[in-house]
């Protein structure tokens, strides 16, 4: 295994670099020192780590959609629109699929026909072909900071313009932008890609440009039990510490119970912050990051409202520092600004009123208590694998299926563990596979799943994750059996 966790030698890197930026003619634009002298010239408004780090003192929940498109013009005026009408604090650039892909011709192709047709024929903004001029252009349009979201198993170009271009905010990692999103790809590759992402971040912490980077917290989207996804935010966070980043956000995708929800949120900044300390890595500023609900919506606009609302209410509760917005447009497509704008809007009246209150209670803490225990056993595994290095014991973890992530397309992942809710709609396992919990935790999985099965009368079953899977589409949080 040619990876390890280490700070990439700057000779290499530089190596890397020359190769990276011929990969498409816009690469000849980037100067890392001449973006350094643009980044510190930046007003303070439009820079993301800042603003998160004055949102986390304050105790304050940022709101942040969604958005993308493939010509520069219509995608100022989609960010401006967001901004003005949806009042959003957080801005971001959503990059289209070819782009993702590395397969810049036909994102080139999909901007003339764009531009043929009147309208976007991509689903997101192609930054790469766009360049570092035309992503200056859009910073600059804008008065509130810019992230790139996207979901990229190579995106070392891509980061390499945007940040020249002035984004200040970089989403993704090399297990969360590898197993939910590709087939084929080798965990050590993308890992070593990300290495790649995370040193330039590093470089420009170490010119003074901090640039926030953000683990993908939600994996699948579908039935994800958070100690896995807390798990997988925790060594991509230790990962880009290595290479030099000072400021990191760990996501956690909603799962529905608003106490196991809550959990996640504050335990993943706990342990982020603890296996931060273990690892050498103190001076890291860590933030939090809530995805609203990510599976099936309901097509109905009022009911999509209720479950936007739902995921609102349990950001602002774990105190989350910034929340990923959905539309009520979630179920048959892309959506209209102005549908982008109301699910903001409405994130904001929930957040607004619920600043100031506090969940506590005994459920609470012991389910914090339950997701800090199955974390810990699967980091330390991790550790152990890797005989303490974490990006050898990353991948041999995923080999392993110590790292399982539910409903990922990639031939790697091993897919022998099975999430399905207890009776209370709290994401639990069904199929334990080879994570590598205690027998308590298991029995206690084990005696969540039995409760439910003995509610509803039937078996333990498959049929459970199914019955889960489109529950929330059709009304409900748990997929009972209909009587």
């Amino acid at each position: 295994m040619d990876i390890q966790n280490k700070r990439i030698p700057e000779d290499q890197f530089q190596a890397l670099r020359k190769e990276v930026l011929t990969q498409w003619p816009t690469g000849k634009d980037v100067d890392f020192q001449e973006a350094v002298d643009y980044h510190k010239a930046m007003p303070k408004n439009r820079i993301f780590s800042q603003k998160l780090l004055d949102a986390k003192k304050d105790g304050i929940t940022l709101i942040q959609p969604r958005a993308g498109v493939a010509l520069l013009d219509e995608h100022i005026k989609l960010l401006t629109y967001l901004q003005d009408k949806g009042e959003a604090d957080l801005l971001p650039t959503t990059i289209d699929s070819y782009t993702r892909q590395n397969r810049y011709a036909e994102a080139e192709d999909g901007i003339k026909e764009s531009i043929k047709n009147g309208r976007s024929m991509l689903n997101g903004f192609p930054a790469v072909n766009h360049g570092v001029h035309a992503c200056r252009q859009l910073i600059e349009s804008l008065d509130i900071p810019v992230q790139v979201r996207h979901g990229t198993p190579d995106a070392r170009l891509l980061t390499e313009i945007t940040y020249a271009g002035g984004f200040t905010a970089y989403e993704g990692g090399g297990i969360s932008y590898n197993l939910p999103y590709a087939k084929n790809v080798p965990m050590e590759q993308t890992i070593r890609d990300w290495q790649y992402v995370d040193r330039l971040t590093g470089m420009y912490e170490e010119a003074g440009v901090s640039i926030n980077r953000e683990p993908y917290g939600p994996l699948t989207g579908t039935l994800v039990p958070p100690c896995i996804s807390n798990a997988v935010a925790v060594i991509e966070a230790l990962l880009a510490a290595e290479q030099g980043v000072k400021n990191i956000s760990v996501g956690y995708g909603q799962c529905g119970n608003l106490t196991q929800d809550v959990a996640a949120i504050r335990t993943l900044e706990e342990l982020t912050d603890e296996y931060m300390e273990k690892s050498g890595h103190s001076n890291v500023h860590v933030t939090t990051v809530f995805h609203q609900w990510m599976g099936g919506f309901p097509a109905d606009e009022a009911k999509a409202f209720g479950v936007i609302s739902w995921g609102s209410a349990a950001a602002a509760l774990s105190k989350a520092t910034k929340v990923i917005v959905k539309t009520p447009h979630e179920a048959v497509g892309i959506p209209t600004m102005e549908a982008n704008a109301q699910g903001l809007r409405c994130t904001k009246q929930v957040i607004n009123m619920l600043r100031d209150q506090v969940l506590a209670s005994s459920e609470l803490e012991q389910e914090k208590e339950i997701i800090r225990r199955e974390t810990r056993c699967i980091l330390d595994k991790c550790f152990e694998l890797g005989q303490g290095d974490i990006a050898v014991g990353a991948v041999r973890a995923v080999q392993a299926g110590v790292l399982d992530i539910p409903f990922s397309p990639s031939r790697f992942n091993a897919g022998k563990m099975l999430p399905a809710r207890d009776n209370n709609g709290a994401i639990r396992i069904l199929e334990m596979g080879n994570l590598p919990f205690t027998q308590e935790l298991k029995d206690f999985h084990r005696e969540k799943i039995e409760e439910r099965a003995n509610a509803e009368k039937r078996k333990a079953s498959f049929q459970m994750v199914i019955d889960d899977v489109y529950a929330i589409s059709k009304g409900r949080l748990v997929g009972r059996p209909r009587k």
